[in-house]
């Protein structure tokens, strides 16, 4: 690179935080009762960190910023990033806060998600460094409704972002709180991509099924991503739509799928490729993360993933280049 050229391909803010992972409890729950669960695991939770790790196992040159607390859990969850060349120098730290933490407890076919946000809800303007994130070609943003101390300043760092000649991406996730207002109608202006799964969609346009949502949205953003799991995705340019079909795989785990299809897909985003291309890719890169259980193992294994890619999508465009 030469002293002009961006350091990072994509600049990743947002919440930091383990998953801990309770398979085989029954459902529905009973109360006080012990509850044996078949399986325990720990892996790196929350969506902007996921998201930052199978980035950079593609190949992206990867900033992440968030706030963490001084703690064994962030630690842990910090390490999983490096262990994946990820540039951590934005992460800035609480001193008396907590780190936050995600209980999944896995019934088969549907599941609990119970989270202690942490450091998440104290993250405020001051602790990005907008120089920093200017540094990429690219902006994401994830779990808007977490960063609630983000809220009143987030429409003036999209701008002074975009003035940097940066494009924008916003994963709203789940809103705990089921308002799906407040800040978002700001934001979307501003933005290049949102993310969102069907659901989000459709409680975010109060809308009563995709194709409403769909045509509520439209000229909203100028390109609208919709994650379905297994019936593939859509993509929506202005009223210019089409449906992505889905890759057929047995799924293990679905955590961190939409994640990983945001990786898949910005990852060939910021190299300039076509909407369709860039959602066939997220539909491969989130069907391979259901392969294994928790959001980033699947991309810890280089050998496995690109095995699994290649056996999934051999001749999908662009993938020679992420196998590299």
């Amino acid at each position: 690179m030469d002293a002009s050229s961006p350091h990072f391909d994509i600049a990743v803010a947002g919440e930091i935080n383990l998953d801990l992972v309770l398979d085989g409890i029954p459902y529905p729950m009973p109360l006080e009762r012990e509850l044996l669960a078949s399986s325990f695991r720990v892996t790196l939770g929350s969506s902007a960190a996921i998201l930052a790790h199978n980035l950079s196992a593609l190949g992206m040159r990867v900033g992440f910023s968030s706030l963490a607390a001084r703690d064994d859990f962030s630690r842990l969850a910090l390490n999983y990033l490096t262990d994946r060349r990820v540039d951590i120098s934005g992460v800035q730290y609480s001193e008396d806060g907590k780190s936050g933490v995600t209980v999944l407890v896995n019934h088969g076919g549907v599941r609990h998600i119970l989270t202690y946000p942490g450091t998440a809800f104290d993250m405020r303007a001051g602790h990005l460094d907008l120089d920093h994130i200017c540094r990429a070609r690219h902006f994401h943003l994830s779990s808007l409704f977490l960063l609630r101390g983000l809220h009143k300043d987030l429409p003036e760092m999209f701008r002074k972002i975009r003035q940097h000649g940066l494009t924008i991406s916003l994963d709203t996730n789940d809103d705990p709180d089921d308002v799906w207002g407040g800040v978002l109608g700001d934001l979307l202006p501003l933005i290049d991509v949102l993310l969102p799964n069907e659901r989000e969609l459709l409680r975010m346009t109060e809308a009563a099924s995709v194709e409403e949502g769909l045509a509520a949205m439209a000229g909203k953003v100028p390109l609208l991503v919709v994650k379905r799991g297994a019936q593939g995705s859509i993509i929506q340019q202005g009223k210019d739509r089409h449906v992505i079909p889905p890759v057929q795989v047995t799924p293990v785990d679905l955590i961190g799928a939409g994640d990983s299809f945001n990786a898949g897909f910005l990852a060939c985003y910021v190299r300039g490729l076509p909407a369709e291309t860039c959602a066939a890719v997220g539909n491969v890169i989130g069907a391979v993360s259901t392969l294994k259980p928790g959001g980033i193992e699947a991309f810890r294994d280089d050998i496995f993933w690109r095995h699994a890619v290649k056996d999934l999508a051999p001749d999908l465009p662009l993938l020679d280049r992420l196998l590299q």
